[in-house]
């Protein structure tokens, strides 16, 4: 049986996906290309300005000062897990056929990336990306074009959901949300949740989210394999909440961290 034949969307600076979730996706799928997005500065403001109206100036100043305590307090343990994640997943699976396209653009949906898409014609299309990508992009991909949304939807959607469940102490929502991109934002066709074991006192929210896609490859690769078949059933989330948030806060991490510290006591 002739394999589905795949794309890979994913940030320059994400080597679990860039190196590692390729390889996964090339162990079933006939992996043909890779879009490697190397975004300019400009869409790092473009980014900060919409927080800045979603939150506004005094919580954006508490968004600001998460990032500069986690540069210099986490990211140090959150990179070495991510190093012996990967050399797992090049244990584990083998290398991306050198067929494989590599695309490099500053975004996914320029015009040299829709005409690469529009030569391949995927079955599949994995988006691993901040972007949120135009209806050519998404509909390039005869099946599908699906996200690993960190968060359940849709009482999760948009950025950080794990951290916010986290944050607001729901627990059984915290996990990952497969579904299928629409034009909304995460907003499509859901099929599948999956959770995994963490350590929420010892481990930041960017490991409990990368865990609950990488914990999960096996059931992810089955789930696909369903899909690819036309055998998968979505999930019905009507009369769910749904709320789409945004960055994480210092103020928030500190207090999740307290609450964690005292349910693990």
């Amino acid at each position: 049986m002739k394999r589905a034949r795949s794309v890979l969307i994913c940030h320059h600076d994400d080597q679990l996906n860039r190196l590692g979730l390729a390889r996964w996706m090339a162990s079933f799928t006939d992996l043909a290309a890779i879009v490697v997005i190397c975004e300019p500065r400009a869409r790092l403001w473009q980014r900060s300005r919409r927080e800045i109206q979603r939150v506004g100036v005094l919580r954006f100043l508490d968004v600001l000062a998460f990032r500069i305590y986690y540069r210099f307090a986490l990211a140090g343990a959150d990179n070495a897990w991510s190093r012996a994640t990967l050399n797992d997943l090049f244990e584990r699976y083998s290398a991306v056929p050198a067929s494989c396209r590599v695309l490099e653009t500053p975004s996914p949906n320029s015009a040299e990336a829709l005409k690469l898409l529009q030569e391949i014609r995927p079955d599949l299309i994995v988006a691993r990306c901040k972007n949120i990508l135009r209806e050519q992009v998404f509909q390039a991909a005869s099946i599908g074009t699906f996200v690993m949304h960190p968060g359940v939807c849709p009482e999760y959607r948009n950025a950080h959901g794990c951290f916010w469940a986290l944050a607001r102490r729901d627990l059984g929502n915290v996990g990952m949300t497969l579904l299928r991109v629409d034009p909304g934002v995460d907003t499509g066709p859901v099929y599948g949740y999956y959770r995994c074991n963490f350590n929420e006192s010892r481990e930041s929210h960017i490991v409990i989210q990368n865990r609950v896609v990488f914990d999960n490859l096996d059931l992810l690769r089955a789930k696909f394999e369903e899909i690819l078949s036309g055998r998968a059933q979505t999930i019905d989330t009507t009369g769910r909440s749904s709320r789409a948030w945004g960055q994480p806060w210092l103020t928030s991490y500190l207090r999740w961290k307290r609450a964690a510290r005292r349910r693990s006591a």
